[in-house]
């Protein structure tokens, strides 16, 4: 069941998730399709999230956006106001550790898996300054072999300091590390199960990547209504992997999955392996915590596995 709307206000909207935006002419979404789509998310009970691009609204927008509860998702060049705000990479990263975050915001950095490796006192220094943090690696989909090892070891390193924040009264929230300590079921992102955006052509799509990318596709329409074919196949319970899985951190990057392995509803290996290096460094960070005393004492240990591919246990699965 849908319960979100994602509301691209213009084509250069910032992308806050693995998908890239190469879109550069401003196209704004018109004011009554604006209307419009807010009129359907009170309709139909959805809540709103808005992504913005670089530029300022006119006012008659942000007076729209106003008359409804919602999420403000924010590149950090126009943050003010943001409840997400969009750091993307080294630069606005050192940025904002010069200028400070709001406290409030939850700030979500795209950043490559190279830069990521060699910028562990960059993410230290971010946790220091804001609340939370939440981790894109833009080019997930290249990871090799050794760019697991190199995770794994980067993973390790922010273990410790994270461990520190706790351990010094702090309470940073890592997307990577802490999320699948707080978990007990898969958080995934929810495309075209749970959430449906709304691009700037008055059409749904699945997410913002599905808009944006040259082989998206639209599924349905304001005037039309949603029409999204097949949604057994957005659904966990249908995943013949994820629903097995317990890395319930993982994003399961609907566009990704589809880029990788032609089925939207089937993660890539690079995928799974990045999604089980976290959760096993979450069980190290939980344990960690507990020899300091009661850590989430409603919350059961993370169990120790054998595999970072879930693939290669389907044998047991399907034998149980």
């Amino acid at each position: 069941m849908i319960q979100y709307i994602v509301i691209l206000l213009d084509d250069t909207s910032v992308s806050f998730c693995h998908y890239p935006n190469k879109k550069q002419e401003r196209k704004l979404m018109p004011l009554d399709t604006l209307k419009a789509g807010i009129l359907y998310a009170m309709k139909e009970n959805l809540n709103v999230q808005f992504v913005y691009p670089d530029c300022p609204l006119p006012v008659e927008y942000e007076e729209a956006i106003e008359c409804i509860d919602c999420v403000k998702i924010k590149p950090y060049a126009v943050s003010d106001g943001a409840d997400v705000v969009v750091v993307n990479g080294v630069a606005e990263a050192e940025s904002l550790i010069s200028n400070g975050g709001k406290f409030c915001a939850s700030y979500v950095l795209r950043i490559d898996k190279k830069s990521l490796f060699a910028q562990f006192s960059l993410i230290v220094a971010i946790l220091y300054k804001v609340a939370r943090l939440n981790i894109v690696i833009t080019d997930l989909e290249c990871f090799s072999n050794a760019d697991f090892d190199a995770y794994k070891l980067w993973l390790q390193e922010i273990n410790k300091s994270v461990a520190s924040l706790y351990v010094d009264g702090k309470s940073p929230q890592l997307n990577l590390l802490t999320d699948r300590m707080m978990l007990d079921g898969m958080n995934n992102c929810g495309a075209g199960d749970t959430c449906v955006t709304l691009a700037p052509d008055g059409n749904f799509y699945v997410c913002p990547a599905f808009y944006l990318s040259e082989d998206g596709y639209a599924v349905g329409s304001l005037h039309n209504g949603l029409d999204v074919r097949n949604p057994q196949l957005y659904r966990l319970d249908h995943a013949p992997i994820c629903r097995h899985c317990d890395a319930y951190q993982c994003k399961r990057c609907i566009w990704l999955n589809r880029k990788l392995t032609l089925e939207v509803n089937t993660p890539s290996h690079e995928q799974c392996v990045v999604a089980h290096l976290e959760r096993n460094e979450s069980r190290n960070l939980m344990l960690t915590l507990r020899r300091y005393g009661e850590f989430l004492s409603d919350k059961k240990e993370i169990k120790e596995i054998s595999y970072l591919d879930p693939y290669y246990m389907r044998n047991d699965w399907n034998n149980q």
